[in-house]
């Protein structure tokens, strides 16, 4: 394993790449990126480097927003196969049917979906700033899509109406109530953490709801010493890495998606070695598409 970071090394250099993965991607992964987080905000710093070469360890969305935002370098994705079933669950022609069944009113669209949607927009959102997305908006109803547990969760926390699409994350929506509770009698002086992809009746027992990063900066911080994690189980590499001192049990050992775990050294070196897995957004997709990201962060 040694003699392939060296080749990574080596091809990174050559290729003068930068080497993103996601919070959920395998530790060994995690250790040979020069930057690990969420999917938008590895992005937005990727794009600020002087590097040609961007090699997202993630899903296909995610090879997509860094397109997106830096349409000057190539990105890649090391295992072309790596996607998301909840950012399949969205189409551009779905979306623009249920707005004519609808009627006109803006999309907040999660990050976790296809470019093409992205570009029939008003404006994206993440799972950390979703409610203050929605509520800066001058309207009194909104689409949500593709994550309605995302929605329901924002719905709580706004006056506006939300229409919501019936996407879901396989991995969060399948954590139930009686996995919570009993992760919570094993552990009754832990603070449970979840992500707001899961579903409601979850959240109403979460001591907190936040992003993988918002969980990240929390836990490092925080004088709790133990830690339920409720989301994919990847996070506890970095979890433990950030906060040592502490302990993080995972609320259940089934969530883990499998897609996150596809890509292996083998493939990263691959594909800086032959560029391989080149993931670009065309412009007629990627401009409106940068539109509604930059709606959010408010450029």
């Amino acid at each position: 394993m040694d003699k392939l970071k060296k080749q990574i090394r080596e091809l990174k250099e050559k290729r003068k790449a930068v080497i993103l993965a996601h919070n959920y991607q395998p530790p060994e992964i995690q250790d040979i990126a020069d930057l690990c987080g969420d999917s938008l905000e590895l992005s937005i710093k990727a794009s600020e480097t002087r590097a040609e070469v961007i090699l997202f360890c993630g899903v296909h969305f995610m090879a997509e927003t860094a397109s997106i935002l830096s349409p000057e370098k190539v990105v890649l994705l090391p295992k072309k196969d790596a996607g998301c079933p909840m950012a399949d669950m969205i189409t551009p022609e779905k979306l623009t049917a249920t707005l004519d069944r609808l009627g006109p009113m803006p999309v907040v669209t999660y990050v976790n979906s296809p470019a093409a949607v992205k570009a029939l927009s008003t404006v994206c959102c993440t799972s950390a700033n979703a409610v203050e997305v929605v509520n800066r908006l001058d309207a009194d109803e909104v689409l949500m899509a593709p994550d309605r547990n995302l929605a329901k969760y924002t719905a709580r926390h706004t006056e506006k109406k939300i229409h919501f699409w019936e996407g879901y994350c396989p991995i969060h929506d399948r954590l139930s109530t009686d996995e919570v509770k009993r992760a919570k009698a094993d552990h009754p002086d832990a603070l449970f953490l979840a992500h707001p992809e899961c579903r409601p009746e979850v959240l109403e027992l979460a001591d907190l709801v936040m992003s993988t990063s918002g969980m990240i900066r929390h836990a490092a911080s925080a004088e709790e010493k133990s830690f339920i994690i409720g989301t994919e189980n990847g996070i506890l590499y970095p979890l433990r890495k950030a906060a040592p001192d502490k302990i993080f049990y995972p609320v259940s050992p089934a969530m883990i998606c499998p897609d996150m775990k596809k890509i292996t050294l083998e493939d990263v070196a691959n594909s800086l070695e032959n560029l391989s897995g080149e993931v670009k957004v065309p412009e007629s997709v990627r401009v409106p598409a940068l539109d509604a990201v930059r709606r959010m962060i408010g450029d």
